[in-house]
């Protein structure tokens, strides 16, 4: 029996022939780009604090589209990758949070099954014994690992786990892993709510599609998480991740209080660099006349605390 295929909204294709990805990467040796721009390390990461804080909300950017969540006295984390490189490309920057340093981990949020948001490796060496909230068809891959603890969502479903209601929601992307399982599993964001408690949308990896705005319809979101990285060339990338210029247009349709960029300045995915990334998306900001203080750019490590607005 052949394995069900998740697709996106209105069936958009993200998959991409061979014959157009051995173009992009002929492209790729052609262009001359300067790697030098790092994002920026916090000096010292609040290590202590975090090891104890069970009663303030934060966010603390590990890189790429990690994040430790502080949320209701849990310790949660989103796409976990402590990886030094992904495929040969190496790690442009350390994970601003050693992985011995991180509290215990109640809760993984998988947002889809590429390697650079889904790390065995990673999985296996995590503090504690977490519970892992996945995409639809996602569940059997960590069964076969021997991990349990998983619940799998499909889109718009909903769990509510130590007082916290976990979402899955849409995102425009595709999933792969081996020569035979692509879009085998779903591909998603997630939202955190929580009584008395900001509401975070985790917006996964996603091109630019009409359902931000579905998102925004459903939920009052506080803090939006949304990539802005992996974009060049936007002839092969546009469905499957946003320019730092959608990415503004899609906080805007989700009505978020505050964006907070990732998926960028990590792994070499693609062929914009970091520096570009910010300076589009900061150019955005400034175009399109939102408040300078709704834009968070987190350095490495560093700890954001967040407030209800």
């Amino acid at each position: 029996m052949s394995k069900k295929r998740f697709e996106n909204l209105d069936r958009i294709q993200t998959t991409k022939p061979f014959k157009e990805f051995r173009q992009w990467r002929k492209e790729r040796r052609s262009k001359q780009k300067d790697l030098s721009f790092q994002v920026s390390h916090i000096e010292q990461p609040e290590i202590e604090f975090l090891q104890s804080n069970n009663h303030i909300p934060t966010v603390t950017w590990i890189g790429h589209s990690t994040f430790l969540l502080q949320y209701k006295g849990l310790n949660i984390l989103t796409d976990p990758v402590w990886a030094r490189q992904m495929g040969t490309d190496k790690r442009l920057t350390p994970p601003g949070l050693s992985i011995n340093d991180l509290p215990s981990i109640d809760f993984v949020l998988i947002s889809h099954s590429h390697y650079d948001h889904l790390h065995y490796s990673t999985i296996k060496k995590l503090p504690g014994n977490p519970a892992y909230l996945v995409p639809s068809g996602l569940a059997a891959w960590f069964h076969k690992k021997g991990l349990d603890h998983v619940h799998e969502l499909n889109w718009w479903e909903q769990i509510e786990l130590s007082s916290v209601q976990f979402s899955f929601v849409p995102a425009q992307h595709w999933t792969k892993r081996t020569l035979f399982d692509t879009n085998t599993s779903h591909w998603g964001g997630w939202m955190l709510t929580a009584e008395k408690s900001p509401v975070i949308y985790f917006a996964g990896d996603s091109g630019y599609f009409r359902g931000f705005s579905e998102i925004g319809e459903r939920f009052t979101i506080d803090y939006a998480l949304v990539p802005i990285g992996a974009y060049e060339p936007e002839w092969f990338m546009k469905e499957q991740h946003v320019n730092p210029e959608e990415a503004v247009k899609a906080f805007i349709d989700t009505k978020a209080k505050y964006m907070i960029p990732m998926h960028y300045g990590t792994f070499r995915l693609a062929d914009d660099t970091p520096k570009e990334a910010l300076d589009r998306v900061q150019n955005e900001w400034t175009r399109t006349g939102l408040e300078p203080d709704r834009l968070l750019l987190a350095k490495l490590g560093e700890t954001l605390r967040l407030t209800i607005h």
